[in-house]
């Protein structure tokens, strides 16, 4: 049965370190979902790095954001990594609904069992244009936006491989794998950050300028023309609307076009 629009809960999943960026990628989920605040609850993993998965349940979905200040190829050095990927994948078991970007991007990745690498000399960085794949065309998320479309990249790390499984959904010339759904589940991962629009952008760029760029000069010439990203922003509130509130959905796309 379908959920109620105003009642539905979810759970942010946060790795941020910054106080600046944690606030401005939860009003950027708050604004882009159409939720009230009230009803996106936040688990930031560098205040709690030791958290128990199983605990985390009475959520109707989760978002997962994207992160400048951990690594998913470090569990060692970052002790959350471990339990947010059996998050993911206990969420992903339930079929409860899952929105992942970037870093959550990479953790969905390697939860469910494919590989993710740090290749610098292929890192993105801008606003771009992501080209959908055959199967996005008959994907309830994807079917209705243009190809391409606009939306804004930052990382040096990349999936290799994707798991077992999953639809690959949209990709750009650098990076093979931008977006993807597992099989028969409302599970979503994006390389890409559909949360982030231009001027969150620009304003973040310079933030992090000194981990992203050998040569702050090259700023100028790298943001280029501005772009507009609302076909990629509007991927979360169609996310809440299409998937969230009725996951329990037919799955249209061809199994054939899965990997593994």
């Amino acid at each position: 049965m379908p959920k109620c629009h105003q009642t539905l809960k979810t759970l942010l999943l946060q790795i941020r370190d910054d106080a600046v960026t944690k606030q401005e990628e939860l009003d950027e989920f708050i604004r882009f979902s159409g939720l009230q605040p009230s009803q996106i609850e936040v688990l930031n993993v560098f205040a709690t790095p030791q958290f128990d998965p199983a605990l985390l349940s009475g959520y109707d979905a989760l978002f997962v954001g994207g992160s400048s200040d951990a690594s998913v190829t470090q569990p060692e050095k970052y002790p959350f990594v471990e339990p947010s990927k059996q998050l993911l994948y206990d969420y992903w078991q339930r079929g409860i609904p899952v929105f992942a970007s970037c870093f959550g991007f990479q953790l969905a990745v390697e939860a469910m069992g494919g590989k993710v690498i740090v290749n610098p000399a292929q890192m993105e960085l801008g606003i771009l244009p992501m080209r959908l794949t055959s199967a996005a065309f008959c994907d309830r998320l994807f079917q209705d936006i243009p190809d391409p479309f606009w939306a804004v990249v930052g990382h040096k790390e990349r999936a290799l491989t994707l798991p077992s499984g999953a639809i690959l959904l949209a990709s750009t010339e650098k990076c093979p794998y931008h977006a993807f759904r597992m099989v028969g589940k409302p599970f979503y991962a994006f390389q890409f950050h559909p949360e982030v629009d231009a001027a969150d952008f620009f304003a973040r760029i310079h933030r992090y300028c000194d981990r992203y760029l050998d040569d702050p000069a090259h700023l100028k010439e790298l943001l280029g023309e501005p772009r507009d990203t609302a076909i990629a922003n509007r991927l979360i509130q169609k996310f809440v609307e299409r998937i969230a509130l009725d996951p329990q959905f037919e799955d249209k796309s061809n199994a054939d076009q899965s990997y593994g």
